[in-house]
């Protein structure tokens, strides 16, 4: 009888520790700047325009929302962006994108992010390249002056500075 409110509370405990996540993760970094998000892949789906629509706004990666780290004032996508940890969103369009740095961290997806808009604290537009061949799987990187994500077959640029 005394062992059964021990069982009990670490079956609790057990069943509340967070479940593997759906798509493997990675994170990205350069100088002054680290990207950490979840990898989707395509699997045989149209992603952009379907499986996550155009003009919704999107959480650039999967499960939790895609964290940006800056390690100094710069610019991102043009803008000036100061030091600190956000969110990355962007709202995909056939054309452009508009992305998004949001300060409330700790958001699954975008699925609550009209509860935090009001902290969001860059939006910029970039264009869109259509890639000849499709990405597999959802992916960041750097080059010297850019972040580059790239999935299906699309591809964003978006220029980052540091001075």
């Amino acid at each position: 009888m005394f062992l059964l409110p021990v069982v009990l509370f670490a079956g609790l405990v057990a069943c509340s520790q967070p479940t593997h996540p759906n798509s493997p993760h990675d994170t990205v970094q350069t100088k002054n700047i680290k990207v950490t998000y979840g990898r989707p892949y395509k699997k045989g789906r149209d992603i952009f325009g379907k499986l996550e629509p155009y003009g919704k706004v999107y959480r650039v990666g999967a499960d939790e929302a895609t964290t940006i780290k800056f390690d100094k004032d710069g610019t991102f996508a043009g803008k000036p962006v100061k030091a600190g940890t956000y969110t990355l969103f962007a709202i995909p369009n056939e054309d452009k994108w508009t992305i998004i740095l949001n300060s409330q961290l700790g958001q699954w997806g975008a699925f609550d992010y009209n509860k935090y808009k009001d902290k969001d604290v860059l939006h910029a537009d970039v264009p869109v390249k259509k890639l000849s061949s499709p990405v597999e799987q959802l992916t960041i990187r750097f080059v010297p002056s850019d972040m580059i994500i790239e999935w299906d077959k699309t591809q964003v640029s978006v220029p980052v500075n540091f001075t």
